[in-house]
């Protein structure tokens, strides 16, 4: 390798690292404050927490890396042109494009290291994280009894407190509890002076002991006669102490975080298992299709809807108006049955529509995915010959104007790949087109913007829109001198 090379994929890798590590960093942020609400309180240990961190990180690389070679050779060949480099290669006879030519190969390296990433690694950093995400989610808070508000940790207990207090502090002042384990609502209601709360370590069960209380059981809809309603509406007791156990099993612990549950997703899929279960999928589709047409043609007995000779066919028949050709009596009898086959048909339309939009949906997710992997492999390839040209043209480095244009062209490039993804979804467009057109938009301005850089030339020329209003006013301006 030559001197001008490494010097050249030098000066691109060091801002390729540094765009790449906080573009990752700022990603993962952003995914960890929209689930933040969902993962704060609920005591789980920080060895799945940073499993959730790596697993969360993986799925977003092959995002970052386009957002990585864009800012990174904008800034590269930007920090070239602002220092007279590219004045200096092309007075020794070097080319823009064999300038740029390790450029070029570490793009395409680039591109199919996030397709081998895409088929091989996300799928299953999407199939850990989804799962995790999913088993903290639908884990309970971690029990912490807070004085002054009605504490629900517990289940089936609504359990309110003034004060908390003792060495411990585990003993209460001012207890009121609503027990709610017999499903009947707000029945049961318990009321204490003081409260003690005793818990071992390791134990399943939390005893509270009460004191100086008052227990009141509302026992009207639990009863199932009128009688029984009548005769005991009610009963209430006073108690000096009064003790019971609550279950906590279900409170804290990390035993069933790791539990995969969900393994049947669409992004859970290599490109091979996806390109062997879309064509089982449209097999299932079209015979659903086929089965749901098959049954509305029964119920309209559509096989008895086409014309045939008949050779004893009665003569004078209104073959234009049906109805016509019958009395009064039967009219109303041919109308009564056409109606009730039309409500028949269009009702089991209704009720299948759902459903095949749903299936239709779903063959349109593994599609996306299939062709979507693909493309954004690709995008690596797309930005850099995007990026490239437009840091020769701008000649400036650094984090100031390369970011604010590789932000600007990553915001099209997202917003137009959004937009195609979910016009696919939707069956729209197809779904090769929805995968690709982000690249197919951005794909002009890469051939425009690499002519425009080889020739030497500026983004636009302003010239062509400056020259013909100074030009305009000139005329004015020598008629005035005569």
């Amino acid at each position: 390798m030559k001197i001008l090379d490494k010097y050249i994929l030098k000066t691109f890798l060091r801002p390729f690292v540094a765009s790449f590590l906080i573009v990752l960093f700022v990603l993962v942020m952003q995914i960890l404050w929209q689930i933040f609400e969902n993962i704060a309180g609920k005591g789980i240990g920080m060895v799945f927490i940073l499993k959730f961190l790596y697993y969360t990180t993986l799925t977003v690389v092959p995002q970052a890396l386009p957002i990585a070679v864009l800012l990174s050779s904008i800034m590269a060949l930007g920090s070239l042109g602002e220092n007279y480099e590219f004045a200096a290669a092309k007075s020794a006879g070097i080319s823009l494009q064999r300038l740029v030519r390790p450029l070029i190969l570490l793009a395409f390296l680039l591109s199919a290291i996030n397709f081998v990433f895409l088929n091989n690694i996300f799928p299953h950093a999407i199939l850990k994280q989804r799962n995790l995400y999913f088993n903290i989610k639908k884990k309970k808070p971690a029990l912490a009894l807070v004085a002054g508000s009605f504490n629900s940790d517990l289940e089936s207990y609504q359990i309110k407190f003034d004060e908390k207090y003792g060495e411990e502090e585990n003993l209460l002042k001012k207890v009121l509890i609503y027990d709610l384990t017999g499903r009947h609502g707000n029945t049961k209601v318990i009321t204490a002076e003081r409260g003690k709360i005793i818990s071992e370590e390791g134990s399943r069960y939390m005893t509270f002991v009460l004191y100086d209380g008052f227990y009141y059981v509302d026992h009207t809809s639990a009863s199932k006669t009128q009688a029984k309603k009548k005769r005991m509406p009610a009963s209430e007791a006073t108690f000096k102490e009064y003790e019971f156990n609550i279950d906590i099993s279900k409170i804290g612990g990390n035993d069933d975080l790791g539990a995969e549950k969900i393994k049947n997703s669409y992004n859970m899929r290599t490109l091979n298992q996806l390109s062997d279960t879309i064509p089982d999928l449209k097999r299932a589709y079209n015979e659903m299709l086929s089965s749901r047409a098959n049954t509305i043609s029964t119920i309209a007995n559509g096989k008895m809807l086409y014309a045939y000779k008949d050779s004893i066919k009665v003569k004078n028949i209104d073959s234009l108006n049906i109805l016509n050709n019958f009395d009064l009596q039967n009219k109303i009898s041919v109308l009564s049955a056409a109606s009730t086959k039309m409500n028949s048909a269009l009702t089991n339309v209704r009720n299948n529509i759902k459903t095949i939009k749903w299936k239709r949906k779903m063959l349109n997710f593994f599609d996306s995915e299939f062709y979507g992997r693909i493309a954004l492999s690709f995008s690596c390839l797309i930005l850099f010959f995007i990026g490239a040209p437009l840091g020769s043209i701008i000649r400036k480095g650094g984090f100031g104007l390369p970011m604010i244009l590789a932000i600007s062209i990553y915001v099209i490039y997202f917003f137009v790949n959004t937009m195609g993804k979910n016009l696919a979804e939707e069956s729209s467009i197809t779904s090769l087109l929805g995968a690709w057109i982000s690249t197919l938009t951005l794909f002009p301005l890469g051939i425009l913007l690499t002519k425009r850089a080889t020739n030497d030339k500026g983004i636009f020329n302003i010239d062509t829109i400056t020259q013909p209003i100074i030009n305009f006013f000139n005329k004015f301006k020598s008629k005035k001198d005569q």
